[in-house]
């Protein structure tokens, strides 16, 4: 048995774009050159950039409103501008981002050291959670973190040997 909108009468709201008449809920209305006076808007007052913004290399300025809690300093700000060179559909773009990210989870350690506050990455890291709920997970991170360490330390240290 198939349920129609009367069945559902009773919960508020139900149906409410079921009207094929309410432009704009029904696309498919074959329209005319009254249709669209009341969707043409003016574009909203430009938000002035009173910090450095990194936007796509497609598009050809800013959009009318953004964010700006963290303008890009440091190496990964650095980073950050190289990657808004390359296209969005490039992997450069978004490998540069994500090394960026990590680069200034380091600065911000470095920055909190600098300020005197010590953090606490055990807990701002969820290891405690890992640990309780994901420990072959978190094995997993250990072992490939603890693997990834030691190839570098076995590179330097070939590397040293071929230098002497």
């Amino acid at each position: 048995m198939k349920k129609t909108a009367s069945d559902y009468s009773h919960i508020n709201g139900w149906g409410i774009d079921a009207d094929p008449l309410d432009v704009p809920n029904y696309p498919i209305k074959k329209r005319n050159e009254n249709d669209n006076k009341g969707m043409i808007w003016e574009r909203p007052a430009q938000q002035p950039a009173l910090v450095e913004i990194l936007h796509s290399n497609e598009r050809p300025g800013l959009t009318a409103v953004f964010g700006t809690p963290n303008p890009p300093t440091g190496l990964s700000g650095q980073l950050r501008r190289f990657a808004f060179r390359y296209s969005e559909n490039t992997w450069t773009h978004w490998l540069a981002l994500l090394v960026a990210d990590r680069i200034n989870m380091m600065e911000g350690i470095g920055e909190d050291l600098k300020n005197g506050h010590i953090p606490d990455l055990i807990a701002e890291h969820g290891l405690k959670s890992e640990l309780q709920f994901n420990k072959i997970g978190l094995a997993k991170k250990v072992l490939t973190g603890a693997a990834v360490i030691t190839l570098a330390v076995l590179l330097m240290k070939s590397r040293s040997r071929d230098d002497s």
